[in-house]
């Protein structure tokens, strides 16, 4: 089934604001992540759906990223065949921080895109 192009927009153009959902693993999304993000690694979508209706039942739009955009161009498909406005974050994490936008860590490490 093919729904027409993804939805999808340059990590230096989400809003500040903007729901960012994190698809990666546990160790990547401790390497470095974006401050506020919402943290669902693709492993536990399904499972873990509730947490992200919940997050957007108020119409937000979620900007779904990876480290590149594979996984979330496949996340964000899922969520607009849902219903849900999703928004896949062209190259992901990497292009995140070569847009030089923020990061942050857990423990308080230097933040980087692993």
């Amino acid at each position: 089934m093919n729904f027409g192009p993804l939805p999808s927009v340059e990590a230096a153009a989400v809003p500040a604001e903007g729901l960012v959902l994190d698809v990666r693993e546990d160790d990547e999304w401790a390497a470095g992540h974006v401050e506020g993000a919402l943290h669902v690694p693709m492993s536990d979508f399904v499972a873990r759906f509730g947490e992200v209706t919940e997050a957007v039942a108020d119409g937000r739009t979620a900007y779904v990223m990876c480290r590149v955009g594979g996984r979330s161009a496949q996340v964000t498909q899922y969520l607009v065949g849902q219903g849900i406005d999703a928004v896949n974050v062209t190259g992901g994490m990497q292009a995140w921080d070569g847009a030089g936008r923020p990061m942050v860590t857990d423990n308080g490490n230097p933040a980087f895109v692993l």
